[in-house]
């Protein structure tokens, strides 16, 4: 039996690579797709078509919006996209994100502003209608895709960064939200071979991080496999899937309890304050 047979998946960035992996194996599963991505092919024709194209070819249902979904009156038009073509709205994935990479010093206003406004902004343009219809209808789920330069950093991305840990911080107040209302949240952090960096891999390592390997976990986190479970943030790659996690150190007590703290004492005490685990890396999640 299919997984998401009678579901409706709304996939933002789908045009390509992950969001396009996502679409077809969400099909796979009996879903029903709606398409978002804006994005044009070197014959000038949108991507979103040619995957929902390729889904059809292969028996399962899917039409294509290509409105820009970083504003308001986008983001509800997706929505209302998905309600005219197949009357529901189950699943929302949040996976439309672009580059603009340059250090701090480098970065004008523009390459900010467009790269929040894509990553980050259009997620509230879009979930802002979906979840108020999913709190009206049963529930559903969302997922936010967030990256690892977003949880440890990375050079030159400061801007794609602070947009990717927007998307955490997102999640993880949706995640509250959404419990009174049967809408379960989730945090994507993905690794996969992309057009910019198939270039710098050999063959081996493109199949290993080929986007499919990440769609499978998708279909687990979207579908009645993984239960009632809400508020996760899950990495994912075809190396590796595991749960990642703020934690905290044991810490000393403040100034408010103990009389005797000062600047001093806090840096004798530093052992309690910092882990001893070493710093990740982005490349510590490519491995």
């Amino acid at each position: 039996m299919t997984l998401l047979k009678g579901k409706v998946a709304i996939i933002t960035g789908a045009g390509r690579g992950l969001g396009a992996a996502h679409a077809r194996r969400l099909a796979q599963e009996g879903a029903a797709i709606v398409v978002n991505d804006m994005g044009r092919d070197e014959r000038g024709e949108y991507t979103a078509d040619s995957v929902v194209a390729s889904i059809r070819e292969a028996g399962g249902q899917a039409v294509a919006h290509t409105q820009d979904i970083s504003t308001v009156e986008g983001g509800q038009s997706l929505l209302d996209a998905a309600l005219a073509a197949f009357g529901r709205a189950d699943i929302l994935i949040n996976n439309a994100g672009i580059l603009r990479d340059k250090s701090l010093l480098k970065l004008d206003e523009g390459d900010w502003d467009v790269v929040l406004k894509v990553n980050l902004k259009s997620m509230y343009a879009v979930t802002r209608p979906v979840f108020a219809w999913m709190k009206e209808n049963g529930g559903g789920v969302v997922v936010n895709t967030s990256s690892p330069s977003g949880l440890v950093g990375n050079f030159g991305q400061i801007n794609y960064a602070a947009s990717k840990s927007g998307a955490w911080g997102f999640s993880n107040v949706l995640t509250i939200e959404g419990a009174k209302c049967g809408v379960r949240v989730w945090t994507l952090v993905p690794t996969a071979v992309s057009a910019l960096t198939a270039p710098l891999m050999d063959a081996a390592m493109q199949a290993q991080l080929a986007p499919e390997h990440v769609a499978e976990v998708m279909v687990y986190m979207v579908s009645e496999l993984s239960g009632s479970r809400t508020g996760h943030c899950l990495f994912a790659s075809g190396h590796s899937v595991r749960e990642l996690k703020l934690v905290s150190a044991p810490g000393i007590a403040g100034a408010g309890v103990d009389p005797a703290f000062t600047a001093r004492s806090l840096a004798a005490a530093e052992e309690a304050i910092y882990r001893p685990e070493p710093t990740l890396t982005v490349m510590d999640f490519a491995k």
